[in-house]
């Protein structure tokens, strides 16, 4: 289990580094974010993948966590990759993060079966 959780925690840490700055974030992205709101948002973005990536690291470590680890894991990977095939045309650093969250997501989805799908009494989500 630990080692199905810590793939998408490790996915989901990388993009910490774009709190540093604008610079930062053109490493990750290949953008300009010289823009102050795009910033803004871009370094807050950070900050909660950040916040996904420790909750699933720990989590890794701490099945009193991992059912929500997976559920938030699995609500952020599936979400981007929805939007990024719905709208489509995006480039090579957003094609990055695809490649990332799918492999992130049978991951997730590995954990989840082997979260719920132990014999014994039912195991509650939380």
């Amino acid at each position: 289990m630990a080692l199905l959780l810590l793939v998408p925690a490790v996915i989901h840490l990388l993009p910490l580094s774009g709190v540093l700055g604008a610079e930062a974030l053109a490493r990750l992205y290949g953008m300009d974010f010289s823009n102050p709101d795009l910033q803004i948002l871009m370094r807050h973005r950070a900050v909660l993948f950040g916040l996904l990536g420790g909750l699933l690291l720990v989590a890794a470590f701490r099945p009193s966590l991992q059912g929500v680890a997976i559920v938030m894991g699995l609500g952020s990977v599936l979400s981007f990759l929805a939007l990024a095939l719905g709208v489509g045309g995006y480039g090579d650093a957003v094609g990055r993060i695809v490649l990332a969250d799918t492999l992130a997501l049978p991951c997730l989805v590995a954990a989840a079966l082997v979260k719920w799908r132990r014999p014994g009494p039912p195991v509650d989500l939380f």
